[in-house]
């Protein structure tokens, strides 16, 4: 067999549309970072950032912004909001709020929009970030609360909790859900934890630059996050939280068994990663 023949045999698959797809990715969050330092030149966040990513949540997260605290402990809060593309008027709402607001030309997912968010805080000055939805679920109120143990150094990452607070909402089958993926993280990692995919959660900037390199998860990432974090080797705490139905509108996230589904992919693709060449902090 000539060389050239065995080039052929064992040439793979052309992979030209996968490099596509992350050039244009790409292409997506340079535009998204251009128009916020554009936007922006001068910015110096607060030493509290309050960071949501919001995807067609026009009518929902104005109230949001609005509940927003001025100061917790003595320490400024900074809005931040990475609008995830969409065709509403969520960018408009964020905008006009007065917060910093990023916008995404197109929809990359929850997982990329929050990534982009922590870069954003890491280099504007924030020392702490907490990650709040944009549709009505989490009170801006209870921020102090879930920054206590951070300021108290109990903890570097605090994730707040329906099950040890209130939980407003009637679907049983999201509960139990949110019961079983806890004691499977909890199996896996060594934890205690009660509610593994909240995304009310409060981080020490520190945590975010470590735990950012090993991300990759763009949808469904709240598991990613904490197996990461507890990888390794920071301090995740909880905290009580009341958990209310969405104010309007229906989630983005799927019906329970699709959810259930893409969380338990994610538990496994991040294990498996995380457990061969893990790298040590």
């Amino acid at each position: 067999m000539s060389p050239t023949q065995r080039h052929h045999w064992f040439t793979r698959a052309d992979n030209r549309q996968r490099r596509r797809i992350v050039a244009l990715r790409n292409l997506a969050l340079d535009t998204a970072r251009s128009g916020f330092r554009a936007r922006y030149p001068d910015l110096a966040l607060g030493p509290v950032v309050a960071l949501i990513a919001a995807y067609e949540e026009e009518r929902n997260l104005g109230g949001v912004l609005a509940g927003l605290p001025d100061e917790v402990a003595g320490l400024r809060v900074t809005g931040l909001v990475v609008v995830d593309g969409g065709d509403d008027g969520t960018d408009r709402v964020a905008v006009g709020s007065g917060v910093a607001t990023c916008i995404l030309p197109v929809n990359l997912g929850q997982g990329a929009a929050l990534r982009l968010g922590y870069e954003l805080a890491i280099e504007h000055g924030a020392e702490y970030v907490v990650t709040l939805d944009a549709d009505g679920q989490n009170d801006p109120a209870e921020m102090a609360a879930i920054l206590e143990p951070l300021l108290a150094d109990r903890a570097d990452f605090v994730i707040a909790s329906r099950r040890l607070g209130v939980d407003y909402t009637t679907d049983r089958f999201r509960r139990l859900g949110v019961h079983l993926y806890a004691t499977a993280l909890n199996r896996l990692l060594g934890t205690h934890l009660t509610d593994t995919s909240n995304g009310y959660r409060a981080f020490r900037v520190q945590v975010l630059a470590d735990i950012l390199p090993f991300l990759r998860q763009d949808q469904y990432q709240t598991a990613e996050v904490v197996i990461t974090a507890a990888r390794r080797g920071w301090r995740i705490g909880e905290a009580p939280t009341q958990w209310h139905p969405r104010a309007s509108g229906a989630s983005k996230k799927g019906g329970n068994l699709f959810f259930g589904a893409q969380y338990a992919r994610v538990i496994v693709e991040t294990v498996l990663r995380s457990s061969f060449g893990r790298p040590a902090r």
